[in-house]
């Protein structure tokens, strides 16, 4: 049998008892069995001191079923030249965390830019949530690559997010899977003056990072007095021309407006085999 249990804490027992078991969200014909860990102290006078109630709520699952998860995980693994992986399951509430570690090389459970680590996961999550729903969201991650994978997309978002606020001119990345996506959109909430939305659909849905509404770019592209060949605030000539200098060209309100820059593309992953990392 495997535990599933969640600690919570509450200003009384009951309180934390029910907290517990929200947070618990065990299904309907599970046993939820609920553990004092501590009663709590009021606070003196009512202003100093004091301590929360802490309870522990859990139920039992057949670990069978994680036996079964394993043996899935590793047909799969040996059908792409993986012999000698270990699979490692923890839940966490609603979340089934799956790590897979092996002395061979990663590539082929990751695939291009996490195709085929995605595709296992999906095929995984089907077969879970078939025989047990209590499970939401399922990850699988292989060493550390899901790790190294949210820090280049934050850093692909903040690059190109700077571009954005730099020239106003919008960034439209590669297309992505929704996990990427909301990490990306994650990272430009964070950034002052940017903001991003997704456009296109299915395998070809991208992310797109634009000026937030008001907002100036921090360089603008019409400033001629730093631009090479001259500075054009000089007086005229004889002739209407700038002692020598060339003309300022006029604006034509007619003119197609620039097109987006397109994001960079994604910086190489270097995945450990040491899943301690």
């Amino acid at each position: 049998m495997k535990k599933i249990e969640v600690i919570a804490s509450g200003s009384t027992i009951e309180e934390a008892r029910a907290s517990a078991v929200e947070q618990l969200n065990a299904p309907e014909e599970a046993e939820v069995k609920i553990e004092i860990i501590s009663e709590g102290k009021g606070k003196i006078l009512g202003l100093f001191g004091g301590s929360p109630a802490e309870v522990k709520a859990y139920y039992e699952v057949e670990s069978d079923d994680f036996e079964k998860v394993k043996a899935y995980i590793d047909t799969i693994l040996r059908s792409l030249g993986i012999n000698d992986s270990e699979i490692n399951i923890s839940v966490e509430g609603e979340d089934l965390r799956i790590n897979v570690s092996c002395q061979e090389d990663y590539g082929s459970v990751i695939g291009r830019r996490g195709e085929t680590l995605d595709a296992i996961q999906y095929l995984v999550r089907l077969v879970v949530n078939r025989e047990n729903d209590s499970f939401k969201h399922i990850s699988i991650n292989v060493g550390n690559y899901r790790e190294k994978r949210e820090a280049t997309l934050k850093a692909l978002a903040k690059k190109n997010a700077s571009r954005v606020r730099k020239y106003g001119r919008n960034v439209v990345l590669e297309p992505m899977n929704p996990y990427e996506r909301r990490i990306i959109h994650t990272t430009i909430q964070e950034i002052e003056g940017v903001t991003s939305h997704s456009v296109g659909s299915d395998d070809e849905r991208k992310v797109v990072i634009t000026l937030e509404d008001g907002v100036k770019p921090l360089q603008g592209g019409g400033n001629y007095n730093r631009n090479r060949g001259g500075n054009y605030n000089r007086g005229r000539g004889r002739n209407g021309g700038y002692n020598g200098q060339k003309k300022a060209p006029e604006a034509d309100p007619n003119r197609a407006p620039k097109k987006d820059f397109e994001g960079s593309l994604y910086g190489k992953i270097e995945v450990s085999n040491d899943s301690a990392e």
